[in-house]
């Protein structure tokens, strides 16, 4: 395809919580490579977190920019600053952002008019629905990216837009098999349809006013590639009646080490430090833990963590994102981080987790089963211990484990809610934590032919974003397209 025309303008509108807004941010780049320019309309805290990715990519001459909307917090009943999901410490909270994010509809629509060149096409998160009216009304095509990819999304279409699970007699807790996938899934009613502890059913109207704005859409963006899921890819098309652009992992866009380190947000490690110390460690020695931006895990349920890691006797980085005064104590008064300083190193806050996953030290994941954390160590070949928390992770789990075979379940079955950990008390015992890190990390046939498979996988992911690669053929498919409808 010949280069894009250059008043091809993308307009692009992230969900504010991170997993999902940090792809886009990497979508934006990729697009903005291609020639356009391209807009990110979000919040100002929002926009902070990834201003010096932005004005790197300013300086490498890309047209790139991000516009700030503020959002109506107060009216809504949410203190001020409260502009991302990983701020609000409840689940019952949630609503309130989702509808101070609709009130965006008015003020967006009057920034869309002056902007230059007029958009050429909307990118926007599905559960932004609103935004298929703005589309409409500039008579411009509108693509929508969802968070997870193909298989999960496939997933969550049949458990909530069909009326399956309601001919299936089981107890919410019970297992069964999901009916019409290629794989044999197995997975309980609560963890089919939970989304931060509620069941979607019990928001029927957003759901449907979701489902009706996808349904209006031109296309569907996803951050996977075809060779990691080409049965599901197809089928999703085919179940929306859309085409499906998969131009992922778009994490691997990012090139320089800053953009590696700072990916998301800034570090609350030295990155230097960091790489230091797994340095130090030999190949595929370190497990590395990491349970995503919105899981809150309660104090009783990271003892437990920190006692199965140490009885593993593996080395370790632990990102903990919200440690609390009683962790705290207790690490001091157990003299925790003393005994396991010469294998253990833990971060409090966010972690550069791409560098990590990237480094050959690294030779399994703990992690929360957040899709850019499923192909973050798909991208780098590293095996997973799976302990999903809310939402889509339980699905993603079952793709990890059953259709990837590259991951360890450690022994979650029912989904938290965000803000109650402390109902929940210790959910995964410290034996749970010891046996799936020992499982991963193992050398026997086992864990080498797992290992085997990431490798393989990794490769696939490198090759999809390259010249030529499925991912880079998609992404130019994709521009083609909106050319076509735009004329």
């Amino acid at each position: 395809m010949a280069s894009p025309p250059k008043d091809l303008h993308f307009v692009l509108f992230p969900l504010m919580t991170q997993g999902h807004m940090i792809p886009m941010f990497d979508i934006a780049r990729l697009l903005a490579e291609r020639g356009p320019t391209v807009t990110i309309i979000t919040t100002p805290v929002n926009a902070n977190r990834f201003k010096p990715v932005i004005t790197r990519a300013i300086q490498e001459k890309l047209k790139i920019q991000v516009l700030e909307l503020e959002l109506a917090l107060s009216e809504v009943g949410l203190p001020q600053g409260c502009e991302n999901f990983d701020l609000i410490p409840s689940a019952e909270l949630f609503p309130k952002l989702f509808t101070a994010a609709i009130m965006l509809a008015e003020p967006a629509e009057n920034m869309f008019r002056g902007l230059t060149p007029a958009p050429s096409c909307i990118i926007s998160d599905n559960l932004l629905a609103w935004t298929s009216d703005i589309a409409q009304k500039f008579n411009i095509p509108r693509f929508i990216f969802h968070g997870p990819g193909c298989f999960t999304l496939l997933c969550l279409h049949i458990a909530i837009y069909t009326n399956v699970l309601d001919d299936i007699a089981v107890s919410d807790s019970e297992y069964f098999v999901l009916p019409g996938l290629s794989d044999r899934v197995e997975l309980t009613k609560e963890q089919a349809c939970s989304w931060g502890g509620k069941t979607l059913k019990e928001a029927a109207d957003f759901v449907e006013y979701v489902r009706k704005a996808e349904q209006d859409a031109n296309g569907i963006v996803v951050n996977s590639f075809h060779e990691l899921e080409p049965k599901y890819v197809e089928e999703l098309a085919k179940t929306k009646d859309k085409k499906v652009w998969c131009i992922g992992p778009v994490s691997l866009c990012n090139k320089s080490f800053q953009d590696i380190a700072e990916r998301g947000s800034k570090s609350a490690i030295d990155e230097q430090d960091c790489l230091k110390w797994l340095d130090s460690k030999e190949p595929e020695s370190i497990m590395f833990v990491c349970l995503g931006s919105l899981a809150r895990v309660c104090t009783e349920q990271n003892i437990d963590l920190a006692l199965g890691l140490e009885s593993s006797n593996k080395s370790f980085l632990w990102c903990i994102r919200h440690p609390t005064e009683e962790l705290e104590k207790w690490f001091l008064e157990e003299g925790y981080e003393e005994r396991v300083k010469d294998r253990g190193l833990i971060i409090r806050g966010w972690a550069p987790q791409v560098l990590v996953l990237s480094h050959q030290a690294v030779g399994g994941f703990v992690t929360h089963c957040g899709w850019n954390s499923t192909l973050e160590a798909v991208s780098t070949g590293v095996p997973m211990v799976t302990w999903p928390q809310f939402s889509d992770q339980f699905i993603n789990e079952r793709f990890i484990v059953d259709v990837l075979k590259v991951g360890v379940k450690i022994g979650m079955e029912a989904p938290i809610v965000v803000g109650e950990q402390d109902k929940f008390g210790v959910v995964v015992k410290k034996e749970d934590v010891k046996r799936s890190v020992e499982d991963v990390m193992d050398n026997g046939e086992e864990g080498e032919a797992r290992r085997k498979r990431c490798r393989e996988l990794a490769e696939l992911a490198e090759r999809a974003m390259e010249d030529g690669g499925s991912s880079c053929l998609s992404m130019t498919s994709m521009i083609q397209d909106i050319i076509e409808l735009c004329s």
